[in-house]
């Protein structure tokens, strides 16, 4: 089980709301959030109602004001708890929308697809264990994609804006 307390104000101050489970709209339990507090388990957070927008991948621990997880902006309004995974993890990522193209195969973390796989654009996916991670830029850097068990057809599937896939990280329990 999870929690995580979101704050209006930074530093941890003014209205709060204490979630510990997923929600897709957070709207009617405050205006912005400035702040948050993971008590316990990992969450993604998302800027838009039904878990759309951007999406920041939240751990254990203290975020005093919105940079701390990379965000954009003060506007969260849904969360989704992670379950955590323990076991394997396996994906396969295809250069072709419907699991066209070339096809890999991942089991760990790539911290650059370019470097691996001499290609970045991920059309579709099937991620058939654990959960994972896919961001826009190398390293572990930008925009940030949360990808549970299923298939993903084509790169909207998991939210993107495009099918740049920058590095690809397992969500593992720290």
């Amino acid at each position: 089980m999870g929690k995580i307390i979101f704050y209006e104000d930074r530093n941890f101050g003014g209205r709060h709301y204490e979630c510990m489970n997923d929600c897709s709209d957070l709207h009617s339990y405050f205006n912005r959030c400035n702040s948050c507090r993971v008590e316990s388990g990992c969450w993604m957070v998302y800027e838009r109602p039904n878990y759309m927008g951007n999406q920041y991948f939240l751990r254990r621990g203290e975020y005093p004001d919105y940079h701390r997880w990379m965000g954009m902006s003060d506007c969260i309004r849904s969360c989704r708890m992670i379950p955590m995974m323990h076991g394997s993890h396996r994906m396969r990522i295809y250069e072709r929308m419907e699991f066209g193209g070339q096809m890999m195969e991942l089991t760990n973390d790539c911290p650059n697809m370019m470097d691996r796989f001499h290609f970045s654009d991920i059309h579709s996916c099937n991620v058939m264990e654990g959960n994972w991670l896919f961001y826009d830029q190398p390293n572990y850097m930008g925009r940030q994609y949360y990808l549970r068990a299923g298939e993903y057809r084509r790169f909207s599937d998991w939210g993107g804006m495009s099918a740049r896939v920058g590095s690809i990280r397992r969500i593992m329990d720290y």
